[in-house]
């Protein structure tokens, strides 16, 4: 065999060789990097921290978030900042919070509206709501009610079931807005107790709270947060709590199961999540102060004055609730025929 030949063959078998090494350095590249992610999740927060909030100031989902922001400053020397960006059922700041960079620097206070009402009522979104956040941790379940003013003329779940059987079209009744959980639960409660009322979506849940005080609306299906202050000061009477169990808060107070309606259960929760690509380190670290902030006693105590449960989770946990809650809430959008645009 020729010299060339012998030469040319002998440079074509030194290719996986110098591949090996160009795979070698990639390799060397990817560990530093690891190591770069590592070294700055253990460092976190290295600078304040953003909770957007897509609710407006002095809502229920505000004073939890508000809650374990002032924790997590505590806990992390870092200013944690509440940025409310309410409006168009969370969308605004749910498309926010799932584009944000996922270092960590902004975080998210999701809810049932965000990442199930919404993904079953509107066509689009602009933001994914399973895809667009990583779940983190539950740290509320707010209880809905059926609230009234004083002078509508029932006292009990049955009574308003029959005074609204005889005037079907007539009675109408408030939500916080159109999608809403508060709407949902009318529409169940319509559907379940074979009643017709007309739903009045507000802007919020402070101006149908002041329009139901003020008696220009006679019901509204409210979370208890939103109208506790007004039911101490006997501005407003609750006709049944949407939930399978009586509350401790209000152990006096009947659910709506127990009037004859099995299965009737409504309420909110809000949970803390991040943009999707956001390290486990982080994440991790996220979840573990919100465990910590939710056996403190004085959060215990401000949490449990609203009616809430403080049902803190692993990111999986979570994952699989959001899941569960999609599957219950789906059947009563389904039963009012419900889309919107």
């Amino acid at each position: 065999m020729k010299r060339a030949e012998r030469t040319r063959r002998l440079r074509a078998t030194e290719g996986p060789a110098v591949g090996l090494g160009c795979y070698a350095s990639i390799g060397a590249v990817l560990v530093v990097g690891g190591l770069a992610w590592s070294v700055f999740a253990q460092s976190y927060p290295s600078k304040p921290v953003r909770l957007i909030v897509p609710f407006p100031a002095g809502a229920a989902a505000d004073i939890v978030g508000r809650t374990y922001a002032t924790r997590f400053s505590e806990f992390w020397g870092q200013q944690v900042i509440v940025d409310n960006r309410g409006g168009a059922n969370t969308i605004v700041g749910a498309e926010l919070a799932s584009r944000a960079a996922p270092d960590g620097y902004s975080l998210f206070l999701t809810s049932a509206t965000t990442q199930v009402i919404n993904a079953l009522l509107y066509r689009k979104l602009p933001y994914d709501p399973r895809k667009g956040f990583q779940p983190i941790t539950v740290v509320a379940e707010v209880p809905f009610a059926i609230v009234a003013h004083p002078a509508l003329p029932a006292n009990s779940v049955k009574e308003l079931v029959s005074y609204a059987r005889a005037r079907p079209g007539e009675l109408s009744y408030a939500s916080s807005g159109t999608g809403s959980v508060g709407h949902l639960a009318g529409v169940l409660f319509d559907s379940m107790a074979g009643t017709k009322m007309v739903h009045i979506p507000y802007k919020g849940g402070g101006p149908a709270t002041t329009d139901l005080v003020g008696g220009q609306v006679m019901l509204y299906f409210a979370s208890m947060p939103t109208i506790a202050v007004h039911l101490q000061n006997r501005r407003v009477k609750v006709l049944g709590l949407a939930k399978a169990r009586r509350n401790p808060r209000w152990p006096d107070i009947p659910t709506v199961s127990e009037a004859g309606y099995p299965g009737y259960e409504m309420n909110s929760w809000y949970g803390l999540a991040a943009p999707p690509g956001t390290p486990r380190t982080i994440v991790d670290r996220v979840q573990s102060a919100a465990a910590r902030a939710s056996n403190l006693p004085e959060v215990v105590e401000r949490m449990t004055a609203m009616g809430a449960d403080l049902p803190t989770s692993t990111p999986e946990a979570f994952s699989a609730y959001i899941d569960r809650d999609f599957e219950r809430i789906a059947k009563a959008v389904k039963a009012a025929g419900l889309t919107l645009d």
